[in-house]
């Protein structure tokens, strides 16, 4: 009887440890990963509804000269602007164009950053000698959801941000949140893609979803271990664990006979 309730308390203490893969980030492949390039150079693109921040000033001493190309105070199109002043900005239509000063009516959807910088910079110069064109897109946000820290919606402010970047913005995965399949949930031209990430795993370096795009929703699973922990008579450890509370019971009753 004590060996058999020694096994049983061994097998509740073996089921309920982890292995060092389930909770060590970019455990395999660390070999592969040394020496090797980035091949993601990385620059994402304006979507429909993005909202963009556009400064343009001159290498000239004189900037009254690149007013005419500036939002004033109380243009902001979009209800996102009125609604928060940091995304206060140009809100890209439905048909992938904002309405510019001077310029009008500019097509931006599909671009990056440095491509409409370049495109306004070329159509700008016809007004301003040597212009600069600066462009962020300021309602550029990820949803994170599940074992982490800080589950929400998370503000990027520089545009670009990798998956390892946001799982330290949001205090890491939990010890129960699977670090092997973390999905994301992406919309491209209004067509869902879902696709998964190995934290484990220095593959994820060279996945396309190693850099998140905007509107992203990223969900970390919870571990098998942590699932039957939410109900005791669904966990086979807990039915052990009442086994042998029971089994110990029962003997110290005998003993006291």
């Amino acid at each position: 009887m004590k060996n058999f309730i020694g096994l049983c308390l061994l097998t509740l203490l073996l089921n309920s440890c982890a292995t060092k893969k389930e909770i060590v980030y970019f455990y395999e492949g660390k070999e592969v990963l040394e020496g090797s390039k980035n091949l993601l150079d990385y620059e994402p693109k304006i979507e429909k509804n993005d909202v963009l921040r556009i400064n343009v000033s001159s290498s000239s001493i004189n900037e009254e000269i690149v007013k005419p190309f500036q939002m004033r105070m109380g243009e902001q199109q979009g209800g996102a602007g009125r609604q928060d002043p940091s995304l206060s900005g140009y809100l890209v239509s439905p048909d992938g164009i904002i309405n510019f000063p001077v310029l009008g009516k500019v097509e931006v959807v599909g671009l990056t950053r440095t491509e409409l910088q370049d495109k306004l910079e070329n159509r700008i110069q016809d007004y301003v000698k040597e212009p600069i064109v600066d462009v962020r897109i300021v309602n550029f946000s990820v949803t994170v959801l599940g074992e982490v820290g800080s589950p929400g919606r998370i503000q990027i402010t520089d545009g670009r941000i990798t998956m390892p970047e946001l799982i330290a913005m949001v205090g890491d995965i939990s010890y129960n949140g699977k670090r092997e399949n973390i999905t994301i949930i992406r919309e491209t031209e209004g067509v869902k893609k879902i696709g998964t990430i190995d934290m484990t795993d220095t593959s994820l370096f060279s996945s396309e979803f190693f850099y998140l795009k905007q509107n992203d929703i990223v969900y970390v699973e919870p571990t098998y271990r942590a699932v039957k922990s939410a109900g005791f008579f669904t966990s086979y450890q807990g039915i052990i664990s009442l086994g042998t509370t029971i089994i110990g019971i029962y003997v110290l009753i005998n003993s006291l006979k």
